[in-house]
């Protein structure tokens, strides 16, 4: 088994050949012949002693194994070409990519600015962005998959360095304005009693324990009339359009604007979210890392 996953070369063998359904369509993609092709994924089976690909007549679809196998040869491929990308980036030349896993938030503004400057002063230094709930990134983020993370507060902080961005998120809901509600300033807990709602998974006891978060709700959150729940705002405000309910969410997140059929009112009392960017703990930082995180010092120290 070492052998194997030690040649990155057959795990893209098989990634391609999930990711084409089919094994003439991968090696097609891969240059290879379909016999040699079919001979080494064969032997990747044996080697792991278990069977990856359901192979039909003119498709291939995933056993199991082969699902958890697709998940962690992908994790694998991807860090190899990260490593492969930093010692590349070792020269006279300052180069590299930099990964930045964030939640939605309108403080991504700051991090704009950030990389703008950078990009003007270094050119060569590309930034991938990866956007997905704290959970998401911070699991990214201990497998080395990414090099930075923006999180909504409240964060477990024992894992990594920060820091603070100088704004916070407000929460409030999105609604219909066609919804009796949007005729209100903001909106109390007794308005959301009973409402049909669309919550983000941030406000779960399991993402916001111990936080404060959950006081505003005055023990109530349990009593919620919680239809639905999303990690991503895109789909949610979806949702809203469709009559579901209404979301609770951070503004300036949904378009709200004047040709939107939604609009945004603010939770009553005040709800706020700040944010950090976080990295590892002792992590060992490429030269185009070192640039970004001595830029972040700058602009959020000074």
């Amino acid at each position: 088994m070492y052998s194997f996953f030690m040649e990155i070369r057959v795990l893209k063998y098989f990634l391609a050949a999930a990711r084409e359904g089919s094994i003439t369509g991968a090696a097609n993609s891969l240059h290879l012949t379909q016999p040699t092709l079919t001979r080494q994924l064969q032997d990747l089976e044996r080697e792991l002693g278990q069977k990856l690909l359901i192979r039909g007549k003119h498709r291939v679809t995933l056993t199991p194994e082969g699902m958890i196998l697709k998940k962690r040869a992908q994790e694998i491929v991807d860090m190899v070409e990260k490593t492969e990308a930093e010692f590349q980036a070792i020269s006279d030349t300052i180069k590299g990519d930099i990964y930045i896993g964030s939640g939605e938030t309108d403080s991504m503004k700051y991090i704009a600015k950030v990389i703008k400057e950078i990009q003007e002063e270094y050119p060569a230094i590309k930034f991938h962005i990866y956007s997905g709930n704290a959970e998401d990134v911070t699991e990214k983020l201990d497998r080395g998959l990414l090099d930075f993370g923006v999180l909504i507060q409240p964060i477990d902080l024992s894992k990594y360095d920060n820091l603070t961005l100088p704004e916070k998120d407000v929460w409030g809901v999105i609604m219909r304005k066609d919804n009796p509600l949007a005729s209100r300033k903001f909106i109390t807990l007794n308005d959301l009693s009973g409402l049909p709602l669309i919550a983000s998974r941030q406000m779960s006891p399991k993402y916001s324990k111990d936080s404060g978060f959950l006081d505003w709700f005055g023990g109530k959150y349990n009593e919620l009339n919680i239809t639905a729940t999303y990690n991503l705002v895109y789909n949610a405000a979806i949702m809203v359009k469709a009559g579901i309910g209404v979301a609770v969410t951070l503004d300036k997140l949904a378009d709200t604007s004047k040709e939107s059929e939604l609009c945004f009112r603010p939770l009553s009392p005040k709800l706020e979210s700040g944010l950090d960017i976080v990295w590892k703990k002792y992590q060992e930082f490429s030269p185009a890392s070192k640039i970004f995180l001595e830029k972040l010092n700058m602009i959020f120290l000074c």
